[in-house]
């Protein structure tokens, strides 16, 4: 019934380079993603061949170290490359930004003999990583984690489970925070562990209402054993380490959504201008080119507000209050414009045969992974009003 095919989104990028990239990204899409997205989405499928040859052309690394392997690109560029990964499959864009999320600790803490003996596998030799925080009775509140790592000899032996983990059993390698101290924030430490390590297992993936592609797991430590050469950073620096990298990975799920939105305003107005009733497209309706108004308008302000935090981040300038703005926008704008997609197709937006009924489903998790948007509001407000009183 569509008759009008989408426009590319008219990006703002800062060199001819990071132009070829988008170029490349989009070639990738249309070749090897979108036309696999719903079938594959609708079986559970994992696309393990699709974060291969992301590997091979350079996409996993992108904001990281070009000494080992990755792209050297700057914030603003690696966001609008997830933006349309996840525009075209949410689980794609989802695990690029997870696996940058798992690398950002050994990037950014690690030793130079930890990164170079790690990084290039990780950024650019196919690895794929996860991050492991939460766990059962440790969601929002985070610095409460029970999964403890007790030092013996060289080694650290890490008993425990963590929960919500996304490529929970797939992964290669995880980035595991663990308590090694006293309760509280202060008693954690990070650590990389290889996917296949001893003792270690993953539970059978939650059945979940949308990104059905992305196995989201529980992980189980029995005793694992790793080298002190696998943690990262000082003991006891790992909340400190985690909360560094959730400022980042919040932005990579602004990005996301945005990229969600997009993809279902692209075709909310395709069906409206192709859709014809009482003789004329019903986009020719007041009520319903309001609507596509505010549905791109809402797209245009979480773009502009994602970007901006990344230029922060980009000039080395504090980003974290913009971080959370941008979640927490970027993403209640996802839930708004896929529900309003739905709405604009009517009876067949609500059928597996269009893909806004996935897109509403996906949009959802958005404002709950990496913070739930009721933890990003209260971020924002201790910015403005300092911490809560007790």
């Amino acid at each position: 019934m569509p008759d009008r095919a989408p426009q590319p989104v008219e990006r703002q990028l800062p060199t001819e380079e990071s132009r070829d990239l988008v170029a490349l990204v989009r070639d990738i899409v249309q070749r090897e993603i979108a036309p696999h997205a719903a079938e594959q989405e609708d079986a559970g499928r994992f696309p393990r061949e699709v974060f291969s040859l992301l590997s091979e052309s350079g996409l996993l690394g992108l904001p990281y170290d070009s000494e080992f392997g990755g792209g050297d690109q700057p914030y603003e560029v690696y966001l609008q490359v997830l933006e349309e990964l996840a525009a075209a499959r949410l689980t794609v864009g989802l695990g690029v930004s997870v696996h940058s999320l798992a690398c950002h600790a050994l990037a950014g803490y690690g030793t130079k003999q930890q990164q170079a003996d790690h990084l290039p596998a990780m950024l650019g030799g196919g690895l794929l990583g996860a991050y492991c925080l939460s766990e059962p009775a440790a969601g929002s509140d985070a610095a409460s984690l029970r999964t403890k790592a007790v030092r013996d000899g060289d080694d650290w032996v890490i008993t425990g489970t963590k929960a919500w983990i996304t490529h929970g059993g797939v992964a290669d390698f995880y980035t595991v925070l663990a308590r090694t101290g006293a309760e509280g924030s202060r008693g954690i430490t990070a650590f990389l562990v290889p996917g296949d390590a001893e003792g270690l297992s993953a539970a059978a993936p939650e059945k979940k209402m949308g990104m059905k592609g992305s196995p989201t797991a529980q992980l189980h430590f029995d005793g694992v054993r790793v080298p002190d050469s696998s943690r990262i950073g000082e003991e006891g620096q790992g909340f400190a380490i985690a909360l560094s990298a959730l400022d980042s990975g919040r932005l990579g799920i602004a990005a996301c959504a945005i990229g969600v939105a997009q993809a279902a305003l692209d075709e909310a107005v395709a069906y409206a201008t192709g859709r014809r009733q009482f003789g004329r497209p019903i986009a020719d309706f007041q009520g319903l080119r309001f609507m596509l108004a505010d549905m791109a308008t809402q797209i245009e302000a979480g773009r502009a507000l994602y970007l901006s935090a990344a230029r922060l981040r980009d000039a080395g300038r504090p980003f974290s209050k913009e971080a959370a703005m941008a979640k927490l926008f970027c993403t209640d704008a996802a839930m708004k414009v896929t529900t309003d997609a739905v709405q604009v197709l009517g009876g067949y937006g609500y059928t597996a045969d269009f893909p806004v009924e996935r897109l509403m489903r996906e949009a959802k998790v958005l404002q709950i992974v990496e913070g739930t948007n009721q933890i990003q509001r209260m971020v924002v407000a201790r910015h403005l009003a300092g911490p809560e009183t007790r």
